[in-house]
């Protein structure tokens, strides 16, 4: 009864409304109110020491899968400099970066389907990445990168040469088992098909992450970002673990018997990398 009286409130308010009513039921609903709380609690004891399971921070405010209180830690540990992020495969109401917005940073967005003002609309690929980057004044050292476009995420990360961003999130297909290290042949037009063909595994960016100087520090438990800080910046901040440890097996896609199954079957093979 309660619940079909929000959904007919909801129904009746204005866009701006609407988009407050998000904002605030994502920080509120029963999920993860009792989970924002406790990582509120728990933070002041974590100040000085270093971080060994920072999935105990996750939060969700704007993000999908608590990637809001992963990234928050991870600067409450290695602190900002130019508060300056980027972030490619993002919505209006839900994203990585979306707080961090809301904190002051400075936010570069582009997605293949922005309004051309806040998220410009520019499609990625790993030819045009770092022309975009020039493009759009990207710093050569900015304090994030967040990557997820579901198909060229590995080769797009690979193709970045002129920049050094301090913290990376990017999807990972929590499909494949982290003793695998495999990507989708790279298709500057890919036609996503529902299937377990898409992005990178685990172990194929962690390997992609260490040829540019970067260390895997965790998953979020969904299964869905790996989060990666630049070697530099890991002594004392973050304990580091091996990847069977980190590695999250994903919890989307088809249930049964109460068991993630993920996406269907591909027809198509990934490549080893």
């Amino acid at each position: 009864m309660f619940k079909k009286l929000i959904r007919k409130t909801y129904a009746r308010l204005s866009p701006h409304q609407k988009y407050t009513y998000l904002k605030y039921y994502k920080y509120f609903n029963d999920r993860w109110l009792v989970k924002n709380i406790f990582v509120f609690l728990i933070k002041p004891f974590f100040i000085k020491r270093k971080i060994k399971n920072i999935n105990l921070f996750e939060q969700r405010i704007y993000s999908q899968n608590g990637e809001d209180g992963i990234i928050k830690s991870i600067f409450n540990k290695i602190g900002t400099t130019n508060k300056f992020c980027v972030e490619f495969g993002i919505h209006f109401v839900e994203g990585n970066t979306l707080y961090l917005k809301e904190k002051g940073w400075k936010c570069l967005w582009m997605d293949a389907e922005g309004d051309g003002e806040k998220i410009k609309k520019e499609f990625i690929t790993a030819k045009n990445i770092n022309e975009l980057f020039h493009k759009y004044n990207v710093p050569k050292e900015f304090d994030l990168l967040s990557i997820d476009i579901d198909s060229n995420d590995y080769w797009v990360w690979k193709a970045i040469q002129d920049h050094s961003p301090r913290a990376i999130v990017i999807e990972y297909n929590g499909i494949i088992p982290p003793t695998e290290s495999k990507t989708v042949k790279y298709d500057p037009y890919p036609i996503l098909d529902g299937t377990d063909y898409f992005g990178a595994s685990l172990l194929a960016l962690t390997k992609l992450g260490k040829s540019k100087g970067y260390t895997l520090i965790a998953c979020d438990k969904q299964g869905v970002n790996a989060f990666f800080v630049r070697d530099d910046l890991i002594k004392d901040n973050f304990e580091v673990k091996n990847i069977e440890k980190i590695y999250r097996r994903a919890k989307y896609g088809k249930i049964i018997d109460g068991k993630y199954l993920g996406h269907p079957k591909s027809d198509k093979s990934m490549i080893d990398v």
